[in-house]
Parts: C-alpha cells; sequence; structure tokens
C-alpha cells in the first residue's frame, strides 16, 4: 500500500516525498518531468514518467504500487503563462484531474489531496476580510486562468470525493519559498525570489512588476510560506484522512496553507540584497503582470485548528535556505 505523489519529482513534490518518506509512509512518484528532475528523487522511490492525461498509464501504476491514496501536485502554474494560454491550462489542470479521478474511482483508492493556491482568491475586497486576513470563507473571485484552473480543481475533487465514497482534503497554498537542502531547491525562476537570484547573477537589478498597488510601498504583499513546512501539511492531511476509519467519514477540508504575515516585495528585494549581499543593481520597477492582485495574506487558523498544522519558519530562512540552494544548484536544470 502506499501514497501516490503526481508532479512529485517537482520542487515542491520532492520535498513532500521526503517527508512522507520519513514519517514511514511508501511513496510511489508520477512526474512527466516536463520541470521536475529524476535527481531530487532518492533511488529507491519508484519513478513512473508519464501524465495524469494517459488513462491508461494511471491504472497500472494504481494497481501495480497497490495505491491507496494520492497526493496531487501536477500542474502548470505560472500565472502570466496561462493568461496566454488558457486552453493548455485547462487541459493540464482541469482534464488532467479529471482523468485521474476516473482512474482512483475505478481503482478503489479512497483517501486524495489535492495541490490548490491562493490564486483561487483573486483580490479579497476589504469587506471580505477577516482580521485584514483572508479565511476559507472569503469569496473565491480568481482573477487568472491559473486561479480558475485551480477553483474549478476544488469543486470536481470535492464532488468526486462526495460521490465515490473518498476522504479529501484541498490545501489552498500561498507563495512557497525555500528549500530543506540545496539538492531540492527551486531551479526554476518562474517565482519571485529565484527570479531575483537569477537577475543579480546576470548582473541585473531585479524587476519588480508594479509598485502602483494599493499597499503600503505599492507593491504587492504576499505570505510566504517555506516549502519545508508545506510539506508536512501534506503530511498533516495524509494523517487526518487516516484518522477516519472509514475514508469518506473524513469528508472534504479546505485549508489555506501559509503564515498569516505579509510581506511586500519591495521588503523581499530588500532582505534578498541583505542575504546575499548583493545591493547593486538597485531593484526596478517594470509593468504590472497580468492578473496579480496587490494583497494576499492568510489566516492559519483553520490548518491549525483541524490539521494540527502551523507554519514555523520565517521569511528570513526561505530566502537563506533558497540562496543556499541557488549557489550549489546543477547548471542544468532539465
Amino acid at each position: 500500500m502506499s501514497w501516490l505523489i503526481t508532479g512529485g519529482a517537482g520542487y515542491i513534490g520532492a520535498h513532500v516525498v521526503e517527508v512522507l518518506r520519513a514519517a514511514g509512509e511508501p511513496v510511489v512518484v508520477l512526474d512527466d518531468l516536463s520541470t521536475g528532475r529524476a535527481g531530487r528523487l532518492p533511488a529507491e522511490v519508484p519513478l513512473e514518467v508519464g501524465s495524469t492525461l494517459d488513462r491508461k498509464l494511471l491504472d497500472r501504476v494504481l494497481t501495480a504500487h497497490r495505491v491507496t491514496g494520492v497526493v496531487h501536485l501536477a500542474a502548470r502554474k505560472q500565472v502570466a503563462e496561462s493568461v496566454g494560454d488558457p486552453l493548455g491550462y485547462y487541459r493540464a489542470n482541469v482534464h488532467g484531474l479529471t482523468v485521474l479521478l476516473e482512474a482512483v474511482a475505478a481503482a478503489g483508492v479512497r483517501r486524495f489531496v489535492f495541490s490548490s493556491s491562493a490564486a483561487v482568491y483573486g483580490m479579497p475586497a476589504a469587506d471580505d476580510l477577516t482580521g485584514g486576513l483572508v479565511t476559507e470563507e472569503t469569496p473565491c473571485r480568481p482573477m487568472n486562468p491559473y486561479g480558475e484552473t485551480k477553483l474549478a480543481g476544488e469543486w470536481l475533487v470535492r464532488a468526486a470525493g462526495r460521490a465515490h465514497g473518498i476522504g479529501t482534503v484541498c490545501l489552498r497554498y500561498f507563495n512557497v519559498a525555500g528549500a530543506a537542502r540545496t539538492d531540492l531547491v527551486d531551479t526554476g525562476a518562474a517565482n519571485v525570489i529565484p527570479m531575483f537570484f537569477e537577475r543579480l547573477e546576470r548582473g541585473e537589478a531585479p524587476l519588480i512588476f508594479g509598485d502602483d498597488y494599493p499597499t503600503p510601498d505599492g507593491t504587492c504583499v504576499r505570505d510566504y510560506v517555506h516549502v519545508s513546512d508545506l510539506a508536512e501539511a501534506h503530511l498533516a492531511a495524509v494523517r487526518h484522512l487516516q484518522r477516519a476509519g472509514d475514508p469518506a467519514a473524513a469528508g472534504d477540508l479546505t485549508v489555506n496553507i501559509g503564515t498569516g504575515r505579509g510581506a511586500s516585495v519591495r521588503e523581499l528585494a530588500d532582505l534578498v540584497a541583505e542575504v546575499t549581499g548583493v545591493k547593486e543593481p538597485a531593484p526596478r520597477v517594470g509593468e504590472r503582470r497580468p492578473g496579480d492582485p496587490a494583497r494576499v495574506v492568510a489566516s492559519a487558523a483553520l490548518a491549525r485548528d483541524r490539521l494540527g498544522f502551523e507554519a514555523r519558519r520565517s521569511l528570513a530562512e526561505m530566502v537563506e535556505s533558497a540562496w543556499a540552494g541557488w549557489r550549489a544548484r546543477p547548471q542544468d536544470p532539465a
């Protein structure tokens, strides 16, 4: 019996694999390696190379590895890219999830953890916040196709769970950063911290996308969570589903995974300069990115109350560990 981790060779996925294995959970990884790296995984972890769009592959993997639960991380996840390629995003993130859930239901798998996103909230209105924080009751109004696919994915997961007796947990990630080890670092440059590193390494000014937002310093405010904390949240979700003797009795749970603390992009840029020691050139302000909301900071209360999970690591730890990994990263990220 094992947990299938889709996208398990990716940045977040490899951390989830590490944490589940350390907790004694057998795992198998499915990854198409489009952005993942097989080298992130221990040699003893089975790796099946392929897509969640491949039903025959899914049927074989679920049966051959006696899968009893799924952690679904595989997805496309760049906001700006989703604006230009909505069809590709809906195919990968919604249709791929549909095919996976069909296979899960047919195989009798009854535990499912879904990787969602704070992007489902869009730009919450002040009247929708509780103490200035986004709660799970905040209305979902995604501003871009990526967020739309994640919200549609939640609907699909919950509906399939109810129909097929599957216990489900949807984890709404806020901004993920850092690394547990240098070999597990985020080697892409789609997220803001590695984007800063990449430009500094080339001797270019870090780029801030817009400084005219309605925030204290005009730059976007985000809730950053260490990837190791996020991986531990997945273990908490797994344990939540396992505690129910009948997985269906666990019902469906949707929780934010964040810290409850916000930092602006300019504050983050200042911290990156401090950690790296590279203070010149100073950050440059560019145009806003399509679909970026001004402020999104989590309420972490429900995750604490229902999963017993609370993020422990600081933003400084995120930047320091990410920088250590960036300097030690393989030059070919493929």
